[in-house]
């Protein structure tokens, strides 16, 4: 296994003082904890967003992570990423996704529940909770933090939807 460090200037040795300390020591591993989450993130109405891995904060250059909280009873506007794919990990609650071109998809996805969202697909997350708040880990494919809001007229009554996959050939939730 070899490690291509050709767009990287590391120094492997220690000097034993700060001013030529390891390149490791501050590019390496960084740790965000949670009380330091920067909420200016792109953000869409119904939403709270929060940063914890993005360019700007650490230098990643291919992914954007960080918490997503809906409140009891709500749901965000009509949206998409543009070209990123998404990944939603729901921590706590019930969400509630509701996709395509008139919202006319739906599921729901619970703690432990992975959601995943292709690049430009119109949707909306639900918490179909009328006490809890829906708490979730976010990931997107690139350090952008893109978010268009749509302006759609929603279909009345979405048709749900089950997940099918070799895995699941006759469909689950």
């Amino acid at each position: 296994m070899s490690h291509d460090h050709a767009d990287h200037d590391h120094s492997h040795e220690d000097s034993g003082n700060d001013s030529a300390a390891p390149a490791w020591k501050h590019d390496g591993v960084r740790v965000i904890p949670a009380g330091q989450l920067d909420t200016n993130a792109a953000q869409t109405p119904g939403m709270n967003r929060a940063a914890a891995i993005n360019f700007a904060r650490v230098g990643a250059r291919k992914l954007w992570a960080g918490t997503v909280t809906i409140h009891a009873d709500a749901k965000t506007g009509a949206h998409h990423h543009g070209h990123l794919e998404s990944v939603i990990y729901v921590v706590r609650g019930r969400a509630r996704m509701r996709w395509g071109e008139k919202l006319e998809f739906t599921a729901e996805a619970g703690p432990g529940d992975f959601i995943y969202v292709p690049p430009y697909v119109p949707h909306q997350e639900i918490n179909a909770s009328a006490t809890e708040t829906l708490e979730c880990v976010l990931c997107r494919s690139d350090g952008e933090a893109v978010a268009v809001n749509l302006d759609i007229e929603p279909v009345e009554s979405p048709e749900s939807v089950l997940w099918i996959d070799p895995t699941h050939p006759h469909g689950g939730t």
